[in-house]
Order: structure tokens, then C-alpha cells, then sequence
């Protein structure tokens, strides 16, 4: 027990009880205003919620089917991560599908961070090659340069080349190495322009940089280099790892012009997320206003592949080495091993019309096929593509059934999913499913029934999904 100029606390009591029967020593008029200031904030504190309340909770948002499980939410959360994949705009805008891009990854200390598993370094690593590899699958007339920065230099690891080959193996012999000392970026920037000097104007000047540090080890004044890369007209993306730096955010702003780095500098989250970001920018830019009038022709040779007469072997202007197979130069006919390269002898641009093809879509973007309300979900049974049996349309009178399980499950999760589960083209009204709305928008970038329809509009219209007649009739014209 304590004396009665102290304070006493029992055991079982609160805080708030505490609080209006602690002793003080001021007057009785003071004592009586406090305690009853006390007594209003208890009552509004027992208003409000703590911020632990409302805690959102993944596995609140999880609906059960009418079985009891929970395979429609599973199933309905992966068609929306898939269906958020397609969403894309599809404006056909003037783009550089000739591309120069120099990927620059950082080796410095801060790669060794563990944050993002099994570490930034092996992970950065890992996701170079995937973006070399797409990259080329969607600019395959365009070139790429890879670059490190460690031990406050630039390191050159590739050469710009339009082979992916070699970039594979200069970067695996780069993946066993330890990152160390500090990043440079104004020593990556300025082996950049260098990379860049030599580029035609017709092509793009791009540089992409992982960027993981908080720091730059720069020899000199970085603004001058900015303002060289503005001159130059090279574009600089970064994508960083760590927080967002303001040397990487002028630099993103000043070098893309009126777009500013608004989506040219992303902090990645996760895994995953890194990965959409580095991915994304194998997507050619959208040509500038000022450069849309400098339209001009290019000379490009389409040489066919030849194969060395007996036991003869040639060898190869680009690599020198012996080969018995490889692609004539239509100008010098100088030998290349692969296409799409640049012939060593003259100069010229040798590439094959699939290249060419491949670029294309580009330009004229496949346009995301809508989602089919269960309206007008009854005159489809299966995909058009792949033949897969869709859900069985419901009575919206009832309202019962695993695709209104479904519905709930994934009502929220992302705009434009289809609630049966059905998806369709807009020029040929076909129903797809979802794995084939993410192969014909990421893959093919055509439209099976709009490439596979020889009927014309009256078949459309007349025509079922996933009935022996709406491929009859094309059978019938074929023949």
C-alpha cells in the first residue's frame, strides 16, 4: 500500500480506471474538469475501431461452392490473373519495331540483399535471360547490349548483336560471379551512348537498367551525361529493387520527353512483380510526335538458306568459324551462320519475311475479345479453338449453380472477367475460353475464327460453338 501522496494501482484494474482515480496536486475545480475530459474521451474511444480491426483478410474474401470446397474460387482467382494479362490497349499507334537497347544490370553490393529470393543478384540474373529470350520473340529485327555496373565501372558482358545466342552465354558465364563493389551510373550511361553512337535513325536508342543500390559511385557531374542522353535522343527505363531514388527519376523524366517517368521508373514489389516490369518493356515504345514525319525507306535483304556441295566446308563472315550451312548475303554474298544479323562485308541488314511478320502485330494489335454475360452464353457449348466443354449455362431465374459459386468467388478480383466463363471476338462473335485468349493475345496475335472463317458474315450468325454444323459448313467449302 502505497502513502497517500503517491499514487495506487490495484492489480485488476484498467488503464482508463487508472487514469480517474489517479491523485494530483492541483485544485478541486482543476481535478473535477479533468476527470470529466477523462470520461469523454473514454466514450469516443469506445466508439471508434482500433486499426488491428480491420485487418482485411485474404481468406474472408474466399466463397464455397454449393459442395462445400472451394475449387470455383481457386479456379475463378486464376482466370483472373490470366485475364489481367490480355487487358491491354490495343490503339494501333505508330511503334519502333527496329529496336537498339542496351540492358544495363547492376553487380554492386546491394544485389546481395535477399529480399527478393534466392537473392537480387541470382534473381536479376534469372529474369536477364527471360528478357533476352522475349525480347527477341518480339522484336526479332532489333538489337540488344548488355552491360554491368561493379566495382564503380561499367563491365561490357555482350556486344550489340541481334543473335540471342550470344547473349545467353556471355551472361551464364557472368551468373557464378559475386556482385561487389558500388554502382557507377554515370560510367553505364556514358559506355550507353557509346554502344548507341553508331545506330541508324531509323531505329530506336534504348537503355534499361536494374537498378537495386541507393547510390551512385560517379566520376564526374551526372547532369552532363543527362543532358548528352537528351541530345543523343536515348531513352532510359529503370527499374529499381530497392526505394525510389531521385537521380533515377530525373533521369527517367528528362530523357522521355513529355512522358516523363510516368511508367519509364517502377519500383518492383515481389518476384512477380519485377518480373511484369521487365517484361513489359519488351513491347515497343510508342514513336514520338517529332520523329512520326521522318519516314523513310529501308534496305534489308532476304537471303535464302544454302548448304555446302559434298564435303565442302565455308566459314562464316560473323563468328569465323567452319560451317556447312548458312545464309548468302544478297549484295556481297558474304556467308552468315544466323538470321537476323547484319552482314559484316557491306553492311546490309539481312532478315527473313517471318521476321518481318512477327513484327507486325505491333503495329495492328489483336483486340481483347469481350466477356459473354450468360444471357448470351446458351448458344455456346465448348471453345471454338480448343474444343474444351464450357460451364452449362444456368437459369438466371434460379440463381443457383457452381458458376454462380464461381461468380461470387471472383466478382472484384478484375475488371472484364466473364462470369460463364466464356470470352468473344468481336469481328467473328466466337466464344473462347480464357487459356486460349491468353494464347491468341500473347502467342498467335490472330484470332482463330476470324483466320479459320471462310463463310462470311450468314455463317457467323447462323453458326453454333462446339456443334458439328458451324464446322460442317466449313468442311463442305474446303472440299
Amino acid at each position: 500500500m502505497a502513502d497517500s501522496d503517491g499514487e495506487y494501482r490495484a492489480d485488476d484494474a484498467s488503464d482508463d480506471d487508472f487514469g480517474d482515480h489517479q491523485v494530483t496536486s492541483s485544485t478541486r475545480h482543476g481535478t473535477r474538469s479533468k476527470a470529466k475530459a477523462d470520461k469523454s474521451n473514454k466514450g469516443s474511444r469506445k466508439g471508434a475501431k482500433a486499426a488491428w480491426e480491420d485487418i482485411q483478410r485474404s481468406w474472408d474474401a474466399v466463397v464455397e461452392d454449393a459442395d462445400g470446397t472451394i475449387t470455383g474460387a481457386i479456379e475463378g482467382r486464376a482466370e483472373a490473373e490470366k485475364r489481367a494479362r490480355t487487358l491491354k490497349d490495343t490503339t494501333p499507334l505508330q511503334r519502333g519495331i527496329i529496336r537498339h537497347l542496351v540492358l544495363v544490370l547492376d553487380m554492386s553490393f546491394a544485389m546481395l540483399e535477399k529480399d527478393m529470393l534466392p537473392s537480387r543478384y541470382e534473381l536479376s540474373m534469372a529474369y536477364a535471360s527471360q528478357f533476352v529470350r522475349e525480347y527477341f520473340e518480339q522484336n526479332p529485327i532489333s538489337q540488344l547490349a548488355i552491360i554491368g555496373m561493379r566495382d564503380g565501372i561499367a563491365v561490357r558482358i555482350s556486344d550489340m548483336s541481334g543473335n540471342p545466342a550470344d547473349h545467353f552465354e556471355k551472361l551464364q558465364a557472368w551468373v557464378k560471379q559475386d556482385p561487389q563493389g558500388n554502382p557507377s551510373l554515370q560510367n553505364a550511361l556514358e559506355m550507353c551512348r557509346g554502344a548507341l553512337f553508331h545506330t541508324p535513325s531509323h531505329g530506336t536508342r534504348e537503355v534499361v537498367i536494374v537498378y537495386g543500390a541507393l547510390m551512385s559511385s560517379d566520376p564526374g557531374d551526372i547532369h552532363e551525361t543527362i543532358n548528352a542522353l537528351v541530345s543523343d535522343r536515348i531513352r532510359v527505363s529503370i527499374v529499381g529493387l530497392a526505394a525510389q531514388v531521385a537521380i533515377c527519376n530525373e533521369l527517367c523524366s528528362k530523357t522521355n520527353g513529355s512522358d516523363g517517368a510516368s511508367g519509364y521508373y517502377n519500383v518492383a514489389l515481389h518476384e512477380e512483380h519485377f518480373r511484369d516490369l521487365l517484361l513489359a518493356i519488351t513491347t515497343p515504345p510508342v514513336t514520338r510526335a517529332q520523329e512520326q514525319s521522318n519516314a523513310s525507306l529501308l534496305m534489308m535483304g532476304f537471303p535464302s538458306r544454302i548448304l555446302a556441295a559434298g564435303d565442302a566446308i565455308h566459314y562464316c563472315a560473323c563468328h569465323n568459324r567452319p560451317t556447312r550451312e548458312g545464309y548468302a548475303c544478297t549484295r556481297c554474298g558474304s556467308r552468315v551462320c544466323r538470321l537476323p544479323a547484319e552482314c559484316p562485308g557491306c553492311g546490309l541488314t539481312l532478315i527473313l519475311s517471318t521476321h518481318l511478320a512477327r513484327s507486325y502485330h505491333h503495329l495492328f494489335p489483336l483486340r481483347n475479345w469481350v466477356e459473354v454475360p450468360w444471357a448470351e452464353a446458351r448458344r455456346s457449348k465448348a471453345c471454338y479453338s480448343c474444343l474444351s466443354p464450357f460451364p452449362e449455362a444456368h437459369d438466371p431465374k434460379r440463381g443457383h449453380g457452381k458458376g454462380k459459386a464461381k461468380e461470387k468467388s471472383t466478382s472484384g478480383l478484375v475488371r472484364g472477367l466473364s462470369e460463364s466463363s466464356r470470352y468473344a471476338c468481336e469481328v467473328c462473335g466466337n466464344h473462347f475460353c480464357i487459356d486460349c485468349d491468353l494464347f491468341a493475345h500473347e502467342v498467335l496475335h490472330n484470332c482463330p475464327g476470324c483466320q479459320s472463317d471462310t463463310r462470311g458474315g450468314e455463317g457467323i450468325q447462323n453458326g453454333e460453338n462446339g456443334a458439328g454444323d458451324a464446322n460442317g459448313s466449313a468442311m463442305e467449302i474446303d472440299s
